[in-house]
C-alpha cells in the first residue's frame, strides 16, 4: 500500500500530524498497534491525573479546546477532546498493527515500512515517502534491576499501572523517582492515607503558581 506520509502511532501527536495534512489534502495514513486511539492516556494513566500544562500550551492544531474546560485539564476532559477531533478531522487509523521495520531507499526516495497485523498475524508492506515516528518516549515502562528487589515479599508496580492510592491505605508505599509521575502518585497516596515516601536522585525546585 502506498501514501505520501506513514505516521506510526495514534496517540495525539499522530492526530494532529493527520489532521493537518488531511487539511492539505495530502494522503497519509496512521499504524497503531493498539486497538486505539491515544491508549496511554485510556488505559495506562492514574486516575488523579490532569495535563501539566495550562490548556492554552496544549492543545491540538486547528480545534482549540471547549471554553468550559478547566485550565488543567482532567483525562477524561482530554479523551473526550481527542475523541472529538478525531471525529472532526477522520484520520486514517489501522489499528491492531505493529511496525516491524522501516527501511529508506535513496534511491528511490521511499520507506518501505514492514508491519504485522496482530489478530491475524499477516505481515503487509507499506510504502510512503515520508515516514512520521509518533509513538511518543513513555511508550514502554521499566523498572531496573535494584539490588533486592527479586526477593522484595510486597508489590511492585510501575507508574504506567497505578490507578489509585485507594488500595494502599495504611501502607508503606516508596515512590521512586520525582517527576511529574511520581510527585503526583505520592500525593495521591498520601491522601489516601499511605504512609508515603520519595526516593529523589537531584534537588528538587518549587515554583506554585502564587510565585509563576
Amino acid at each position: 500500500m502506498k501514501k505520501e506520509v506513514l505516521i506510526v502511532g495514534a496517540g495525539p501527536s499522530g492526530l494532529a500530524t493527520a489532521a493537518c495534512l488531511n487539511m492539505f489534502s495530502i494522503p497519509n495514513i496512521i499504524l497503531e498497534k493498539e486497538d486505539c486511539s491515544a491508549s496511554l492516556w485510556r488505559r495506562r494513566a492514574y486516575d488523579r491525573l490532569k495535563l501539566h500544562l495550562a490548556k492554552q500550551f496544549c492543545e491540538l492544531p486547528h480545534m482549540p479546546y471547549p471554553s468550559t474546560f478547566p485550565t488543567f485539564i482532567p483525562k477524561d476532559q482530554f479523551i473526550q477532546y481527542l475523541d472529538n477531533y478525531q471525529a472532526r478531522f477522520k484520520p486514517n487509523i489501522v489499528y491492531c498493527t505493529v511496525v516491524d521495520s522501516a527501511n529508506y531507499d535513496k534511491y528511490k526516495g521511499t520507506w518501505s515500512i514492514m508491519a504485522c497485523d496482530k489478530v491475524t498475524g499477516e505481515v503487509k508492506e507499506y510504502t510512503a515517502k515520508f515516514l512520521v515516528v509518533a509513538t511518543g518516549e513513555n511508550d514502554e515502562g521499566m523498572i531496573p534491576d535494584i539490588p533486592g528487589l527479586k526477593t522484595f515479599s510486597g508489590e511492585v508496580v510501575h507508574s504506567s499501572f497505578y490507578k489509585s492510592g485507594a488500595a494502599y491505605a495504611g501502607k508503606n508505599v516508596l515512590v521512586v523517582g520525582s517527576g511529574n509521575s511520581g510527585m503526583e502518585i505520592a500525593y495521591d497516596l498520601s491522601n489516601f492515607g499511605a504512609k508515603t515516601a520519595i526516593t529523589i536522585q537531584s534537588p528538587v525546585t518549587r515554583f506554585t503558581l502564587k510565585h509563576a
